[in-house]
């Protein structure tokens, strides 16, 4: 089965696409636009997930950068991302048929996630849209269902390549940040679900030119999601969060839209 979808989010705060620049009292604005494409896939008698993103942001911000106000507009393509999902235990790979008839118990499943230094990047400039950096993140999750309710759960952690094109010429390089995540799902006999979800990410600390820098973040962010079917091929899911307590950055309340279509399958 195949999967287009498109979206838009707006968030608004401390947020920056790479969180552990120096930038002190940063109010920015996100105006951001996503085409994805994904792919269900079989693989050894389970089910698994190819899926790739391209992002494009409007950012409008100001802060203070070694105690000097600075403020910049700029819109350009954000780094776009492969993500890999493959189920390992307890959700087989089916025909659609077969699939209208599945009913999930537990499910452990894993994916990576590769985000490709593609984005708008401008070394003279402290804030970009792109981080001219790759990334790459491994996760582990669980979900078990019993009657309309889905409880999940998820562990990762990821790894940063330095940028060595860095603002004023420097290399920066981050420590790997670790994570994890938990979603309460309830869903109606209508298809439409609802979560609750919350995320705790800890790590990432930076050195410039293999100095450390105090910017070890311990962050956590709650949030919740809606998902309404429209007819047998669309669906829309709506989207929102904010943090509740961030040590270095990332503070800020997002909400968006996304809409889906899917198709082959054999519905």
């Amino acid at each position: 089965m195949n999967f287009f979808l498109a979206g838009y989010a707006y968030a608004k705060g401390d947020v920056l696409f790479d969180p552990s620049i120096d930038i002190e009292d940063a109010e920015i604005t996100w105006n951001s636009g996503l085409v994805a494409y994904a792919r269900s896939v079989g693989l050894l008698g389970n089910s698994g997930k190819i899926a790739v993103l391209l992002p494009y942001a409007f950012l409008d911000g100001s802060g203070r950068v070694e105690g000097e106000f600075a403020e910049r507009k700029v819109n350009g393509l954000a780094d776009p991302q492969i993500r890999l999902s493959y189920n390992i235990f307890g959700a087989p790979a089916l025909g659609f048929e077969e699939f209208r008839s599945y009913r999930q118990d537990t499910i452990v499943g894993v994916n990576l996630l590769v985000t490709v230094p593609l984005g708008q990047y401008d070394s003279d400039r402290l804030i970009n849209i792109g981080t001219n950096r790759w990334s790459f993140r491994p996760q582990v999750g669980v979900s078990k269902a019993t009657g309309p309710w889905t409880l999940e759960g998820s562990l990762e952690v990821t790894f940063y390549t330095d940028n060595t094109d860095f603002f004023g010429g420097n290399t920066r390089s981050q420590e790997p940040i670790y994570g994890g995540q938990v979603h309460i799902i309830r869903q109606s006999r209508r298809g439409i679900w609802g979560s609750a979800d919350a995320t705790y990410y800890t790590g990432g600390q930076s050195s410039l030119n293999g100095v450390e820098k105090s910017d070890l973040q311990k962050n956590w962010r709650f949030g919740a999601t809606l998902a309404l079917p429209v007819s047998p091929r669309n669906s829309i899911k709506l989207f929102g969060s904010t943090g509740l307590f961030a040590r270095t950055g990332t503070d800020f309340d997002t909400i968006g839209l996304v809409w889906q279509y899917r198709w082959g399958g054999g519905m």
